[in-house]
């Protein structure tokens, strides 16, 4: 019911910046959340930022270097991360919220990998 299309990854040396975007199309009455979640080798997925009506909240491990947006005429998410470093490599992952004839539904982006390295 809502489909999610995702890009902007890519290999970045240390200290270097990439843009992740994520648009959602389908029949949406409203978006709730959008947010970006990673998930590293060996690790379970983790939140990394969240952009609703009433704000934004990051984690910590990223708060200050990267920086979530969404256009809501385009229903598109992104995510400027900067000052990269190699515990940022992961799948990252685009997950939207929104309202659709059936109530809410949770719709998850195919995954696109970063990696930090020299």
């Amino acid at each position: 019911q809502v489909q999610l299309v995702e890009s902007g990854g890519g290999l970045v040396q240390p200290g270097g910046s990439l843009r992740l975007s994520c648009a959602a199309s389908g029949s949406i009455f409203s978006i709730n959340a959008m947010a970006w979640y990673r998930q590293a080798p060996g690790k379970q997925r983790e939140l990394v930022a969240v952009i609703t009506s009433g704000g934004t909240n990051y984690a910590e491990s990223v708060k200050g270097r990267f920086t979530i947006s969404r256009n809501n005429a385009k229903n598109t998410v992104y995510l400027q991360m900067n000052s990269l470093k190699p515990e940022d490599t992961a799948v990252y992952y685009c997950n939207v919220v929104a309202t659709v004839a059936s109530g809410p539904f949770s719709s998850w982006g195919q995954g696109t990998q970063v990696t930090v390295s020299s």
